[in-house]
C-alpha cells in the first residue's frame, strides 16, 4: 500500500475529525521535518499530564478551564489543532464546542493517550505558552 503524504494525512484527519495512533506518529514526523505545522493540545488535567504526556505536546488546556483558556485556541484558529485526552471522550465533547465556534482545522486522537504507541513522557515540564 502506498504511503500517504503529510498533506494527505492532514486532510483526511480534518475531514474525519479523527486521528489514529498511526496518523499521529506520521503527523509528528512531518512536524519534526518542518513539512507540517499544527498544535498538539492535551485537554486533560495537570495531574494527568504530569503522570504521562505525548512527546511534542504544545499546550495543556484542561477541559475544566476551557471557558477561561479558549482564547488561546481562538488566536490560533488558522492552524490545525489536534486535541488529545485519556481515551478520546473529552476531546469528542470539546470538538463539538470548537466546531460551533467556527473552528475548521481540528481533530482529536480518537483512542486518546491510552491508545498511543509513540513516545510518552513522565513528569514532563508543563508546556509553556510560546510563540505558537
Amino acid at each position: 500500500m502506498q504511503e500517504l503524504t503529510c498533506k494527505e494525512v492532514f486532510e483526511r484527519c480534518i475531514q474525519t475529525l479523527q486521528v489514529s495512533d498511526k496518523d499521529l506518529l506520521e503527523l509528528l514526523t512531518c512536524k519534526e521535518q518542518n513539512l507540517l505545522d499544527f498544535l498538539l493540545v492535551d485537554i486533560r488535567e495537570i495531574f494527568e499530564y504530569m503522570n504521562q504526556s505525548i512527546a511534542g505536546t504544545d499546550l495543556l488546556l484542561p477541559t475544566t478551564t476551557l471557558h477561561e483558556t479558549i482564547g488561546i485556541l481562538e488566536e490560533n484558529k488558522e492552524k490545525f489543532i489536534l486535541l488529545y485526552c485519556r481515551t478520546g471522550n473529552r476531546t469528542s465533547h470539546v470538538l463539538g464546542i470548537l466546531k460551533r465556534k467556527g473552528f475548521e482545522k481540528i481533530a482529536h486522537l480518537s483512542d486518546g493517550i491510552v491508545g498511543y504507541s509513540g513516545k510518552k513522557l513522565k513528569n514532563a515540564p508543563l508546556p509553556q505558552e510560546r510563540n505558537i
